[in-house]
């Protein structure tokens, strides 16, 4: 799949989801980024809030999804499947990856996004406990 830069699309796709998606195997930050407002907001699958952990804007935010790649080098989203409707989409994945202490982690999960202005606004992760 080509890379899709949102900064020349005017709406959300599944292409572009699929191209953020594709981003994040590559382990590629500065792509994921290039999909994201300057006043983004990530809610990770895990943290102490009842939105797991909450990172407001860009420099949280990024310095969140790198974390992700810190606690699973070897992390992967596969399987992927994506839909859009108006400001709103999901992407359903199964995310596999391998924490340092050698535990291996295998589970269904999925992403809710709201965007706006043609960019993702809110990234809010979900994935299964096992």
């Amino acid at each position: 799949m080509p890379n899709v830069n949102m900064n020349v699309i005017g709406e959300v796709t599944t292409e572009v989801l699929q191209a953020f998606a594709d981003a994040w195997n590559r382990h590629d930050i500065d792509a994921l980024m290039s999909y994201m407002c300057d006043d983004c907001l990530f809610e990770a699958s895990a943290g102490p809030d009842i939105c797991g952990t909450r990172y407001a804007g860009r420099e949280a935010v990024r310095a969140g999804f790198a974390e992700v790649w810190a606690t699973f080098p070897d992390a992967h989203w596969g399987n992927a499947r994506h839909f859009v409707h108006g400001d709103r989409g999901v992407s359903e994945w199964t995310f596999t990856g391998t924490r340092a202490d050698g535990t291996q982690v295998e589970v269904h999960g999925c992403d809710l996004f709201t965007f706006r202005d043609g960019k993702i606004a809110l990234k809010n992760s979900y994935r299964k406990n096992r």
